[in-house]
C-alpha cells in the first residue's frame, strides 16, 4: 500500500483503539452518569470520542445500527462521503455492514466522484471498525487523490528520462562503431565526429537541466536570498543567448522599467530568463524580434519574455510547463530542446514565492511573464546616480 498508506493506517489503528477504550470505559457505570448504554441504544455517542474524531484531519463518519450518520467530520461532508443522515457511498456502506455483521475490521481503497474543482474523482484509503456492542460502525477515509498523482508524475518522469537519455546515448554508441568501419575516409570520420560532438552536447544540456530542476523542484526557500537586479539578470541571459539569436538574425531587445530588484537568486533567475529566451529563438522563424522588459506591480515586479513565433495551440497552453511536454517534437529535437526548459522556470518562479503565466496565440507569438516579489516590498526603481546615467 506505499509508505502513506501504512502512516495511515497506523494512524487509523490507533485512532481505533482509542475510540474503542473510551467506548469501554464509558460502559463501565460512573457515580451521577447511569445512561450509557441507554445513550449508546438510542444513538448517543459515548463520551469523549466526538472529541476524538474532531481533531482528525482525515474523514471521520460514525454510523448506528441502522446505518444513520450519528457524527461525521467536515472534511466528510466536503468530500461527498455523507449528505445529512446518510452515508453516500455505497462502497462504505457495504464495508460497514460487512463489519457490524462479524466484527472484523476491514481496509479498502474507493475511488468517489470528485467535489473538488477540476477534480473528477477522489480515492480514499478506507478502514472501518466496529465501535463498542450496540452496532455502530467508525468509518476512517483518508484523500490520497495527491499521492496517486504524484506518483504517477514520478514514473512518468523516470520513463520521460530513459527514454531521452537513451536517445543520445544510443547515437553516440552507432556514430562510434560508424566511424571505427570508416577509420581510412577521413571525410566521413570528420561528418560523424560532427553528428557525435551534436550528440554529446545534447546529452550535456539534459544532464545540466536534469541536475538544475532536481535542485529546486522540491518548492523549498532559496537557501540564500539576496538582492537581485532585474537589469543585469535580464542583460546576463541575452549575453547568454546571442549566438542563437545571431545565427537566425532574430534581434533580442530589452526595455522596460529600469532599476527593478526582486528578493531572490540571480543565478536562478538568469537560468530561468535564459530558458524562456532560448525557447523563443527556438520557436520563431528568421529576421524577428524577442522582447524581454520589465515593469513594477504592486509589490511584484513582472518580467516578459514577447516574440513573434509560431504561438502554442490552445490545448496544449495547460501542460506546456510538464517536464518533457514539447509542442513541436520534432523542432525542439532538431534545435537540441530537452524539454525541461519550461518545468525549470515554473520550479524557479515557485522558489522566488512567485509564478509564471503565458499568453499566446497561434502564428502570432508568445508572451511568458514572471510574476516576482519585489525587494522591500514595493517595486520602486532604483535611482542611478547622475554620473552613472550620463556617464
Amino acid at each position: 500500500m506505499g509508505e502513506m498508506a501504512m502512516s495511515f493506517a497506523a494512524l487509523a489503528g490507533f485512532v481505533v483503539g482509542a475510540v474503542a477504550v473510551l467506548f469501554y470505559r464509558n460502559q463501565i457505570e460512573i457515580p451521577g452518569r447511569t445512561d450509557t448504554a441507554e445513550d449508546a441504544e438510542t444513538g448517543a455517542l459515548p463520551q469523549g470520542v466526538a472529541s476524538v474524531l474532531a481533531v482528525l484531519p482525515s474523514s471521520a463518519v460514525v454510523l448506528d445500527a441502522h446505518d444513520r450518520v450519528l457524527r461525521a467530520s467536515s472534511a466528510a461532508r466536503a468530500f461527498g462521503l455523507v449528505k445529512g443522515d446518510r452515508m453516500m457511498a455505497a462502497e462504505l456502506l457495504a464495508l460497514a455492514r460487512q463489519v457490524r455483521r462479524d466484527g472484523e475490521i476491514r481496509e479498502s481503497e474507493i475511488d468517489v466522484a470528485g467535489h473538488k474543482f477540476g477534480q473528477e474523482v477522489t480515492n480514499f484509503a478506507v478502514r472501518v471498525a466496529p465501535l463498542g456492542s450496540h452496532g455502530q460502525v467508525l468509518v476512517l477515509a483518508e484523500d490520497q487523490t495527491e499521492r496517486r498523482r504524484v506518483e504517477a508524475v514520478r514514473r512518468d518522469f523516470v520513463a520521460n528520462v530513459s527514454h531521452e537519455l537513451k536517445t543520445p546515448v544510443g547515437a553516440l554508441s552507432l556514430l562510434a562503431e560508424t566511424i571505427q568501419d570508416a577509420a581510412d575516409d577521413p571525410e566521413a570520420v570528420t561528418r560523424f565526429a560532427g553528428r557525435m560532438q551534436h550528440e554529446a552536447a545534447r546529452l550535456t544540456y539534459l544532464v545540466q537541466d536534469l541536475i538544475t530542476l532536481s535542485r529546486i523542484q522540491g518548492a523549498e526557500p532559496i537557501p540564500t536570498p539576496g538582492q537581485v537586479a532585474i537589469d543585469e539578470a535580464v542583460h546576463d541571459a541575452i549575453d547568454h543567448c546571442n549566438t542563437k539569436a545571431l545565427a537566425k538574425d532574430i534581434t533580442l531587445v530589452a526595455g522596460g522599467t529600469e532599476g527593478l530588484r526582486i528578493w531572490g537568486d540571480d543565478e536562478l533567475l538568469v537560468t530561468a530568463l535564459r530558458n524562456l529566451i532560448d525557447n523563443a529563438i527556438a520557436y520563431s522563424p528568421e529576421h524577428t524580434r524577442v522582447v524581454v522588459s520589465a515593469r513594477p506591480a504592486g509589490d511584484s515586479v513582472e518580467i516578459s519574455v514577447s516574440d513573434q513565433g509560431i504561438g502554442i495551440p490552445e490545448e496544449s497552453l495547460e501542460r506546456i510547463f510538464e517536464r518533457f511536454f514539447r509542442v513541436d517534437a520534432a523542432r525542439s529535437r532538431a534545435t537540441g530542446g530537452t524539454g525541461l526548459g519550461l518545468a525549470i522556470v515554473k520550479h524557479v518562479a515557485v522558489a522566488h514565492a512567485g509564478e509564471v503565466s503565458v499568453w499566446s496565440k497561434e502564428g502570432s507569438g508568445s508572451t511568458f511573464t514572471l510574476r516576482l516579489p519585489a525587494f522591500g516590498g514595493s517595486a520602486v526603481p532604483v535611482q542611478r546616480p547622475l554620473e552613472a546615467a550620463n556617464g
